[in-house]
């Protein structure tokens, strides 16, 4: 058993019924090192990213919730803001579980931007799960983050790699980041393709030992991403204008694409965001709404974490009809499996709101299954408070500083 799977290791679980893509909740024993499979009745046993204590103490505190407050929990929204006391009112008024920080979000200095992640924090014993895009390089909002991106590491061994993201996850946790959208798991030798110099490797065998050290980097200092999944490095276009696709068989996804992320889950990434890409072969809708891939996901590769759409309002700029209601999209994606959407292009200060009015209409209606709604809150729910079990001090860290 290695280090990464020792740190997740418990023996609660979920279970997800994934006929219809239906989830329920309940407690089961199992090991982490099982890997989940379907019975005879369809019914798969999925075990969570913290211990079965914090699970059961998520569970107690979403059966008490409203339906609207579990709904507001699956959300992660943005609001371009610096100003402390409106991101706190953000926080307040919408309820929602997570903020992702962009680059209209980030002040002049470190400490001004551990006041911001304060304000946003309403109740630190159930603190946001805030996130931030810092791969490094090409995708940084930090300007302060010197350290090597994958432009350099890709070439390099992956020990290089583990030593940046252990300091760039070390500068988060500094700032009282929770959650890094950094890890780049996509592959592709093509220079020409978009993802090209943001990915971690050219080959599955080169991007799955970077991404597992980039992963091994950040534990203990920030909750490691992996994305964009299944992969778009054989998908050839940009998701924020398109929705990239593929004929690329389940088999040969396996064989090459799905190697790196596969070596983040053994790893211990925590999340997994799931891209606006169309493998046809699989499903005919994109990843992010797709219940094939999330059972793959699930099923196939042991992923225990939290499932977190790409920005639905890509989705929006594809200009595709089936994808033009930003509710509607929120509403599919958590009934897919996903236990998280997220909202950046096109929000404004009322958009998590009205996508948590959304999902929770949809559970009300049996649109959406309250089951499976239950099921995302919980995870959401287990995982920010284990955070606020670790908590985030303000502290001095010798590794925060850039290599040369």
């Amino acid at each position: 058993m290695t280090s990464s799977t020792m740190r997740r290791a418990f023996t609660a679980t979920v279970v997800l019924a994934v006929a219809g893509g239906v989830g329920v909740a309940g407690p089961v024993s199992a090991s982490v090192d099982d890997v989940p499979t379907a019975d005879a009745a369809g019914t798969v046993t999925i075990a969570p990213a913290v211990g079965d204590e914090r699970v059961a103490q998520a569970g107690q505190l979403v059966s008490g919730m409203s339906t609207r407050e579990k709904a507001a929990t699956v959300v992660m929204g943005h609001l371009p803001a610096t100003d402390a006391s409106a991101l706190h009112d953000y926080m307040a008024d919408s309820g929602i579980g997570g903020f992702i920080l962009m680059g209209a979000n980030i002040p002049a200095s470190e400490d001004q931007l551990r006041a911001i992640t304060t304000a946003l924090t309403v109740d630190p014993a159930l603190p946001p799960l805030i996130a931030i895009d810092q791969e490094g390089g090409d995708v940084s909002r930090l300007p302060w983050d010197g350290f090597p991106s994958s432009v350099t590491l890709k070439t390099d061994a992956p020990a290089a790699t583990e030593l940046a993201f252990a300091g760039r996850a070390a500068l988060l946790e500094r700032a009282g980041i929770g959650v890094n959208f950094g890890v780049v798991a996509d592959v592709t030798s093509d220079p020409g393709m978009f993802i090209y110099r943001r990915a971690l490797g050219t080959t599955p065998d080169s991007g799955a030992s970077h991404v597992a050290a980039a992963v091994e980097g950040e534990a203990g200092s920030a909750l490691s991403t992996l994305k964009h999944f299944p992969g778009h490095g054989a998908a050839p276009g940009d998701s924020h204008t398109g929705i990239p696709s593929t004929g690329m068989s389940k088999d040969a996804w396996r064989a090459a694409d799905g190697v790196p992320f596969a070596a983040g889950i053994d790893a211990g990434a925590e999340l997994l965001m799931y891209g606006h890409l169309t493998y046809s072969s699989v499903d005919s809708v994109p990843a992010s709404l797709s219940a094939p891939w999330h059972r793959i996901a699930r099923e196939e590769l042991g992923f225990d974490g939290i499932a977190i759409t790409d920005d639905l309002g890509m989705l929006l700029s594809s200009g595709v009809p089936e994808y033009s209601d930003p509710i509607a999209n929120a509403v599919t994606a958590i009934a897919a499996g996903n236990d998280m959407v997220l909202a950046v292009v096109g929000s404004n200060a009322g958009t998590a709101s009205r996508m948590a009015d959304g999902i929770a209409a949809a559970a009300e209606s049996g649109a959406l299954s309250q089951e499976r709604l239950d099921e995302a809150a919980t995870r959401v729910v287990a995982q920010r408070l284990a955070l606020a079990a670790e908590g985030r001090a303000l502290i001095p860290c010798a590794s925060c500083a850039p290599v040369d």
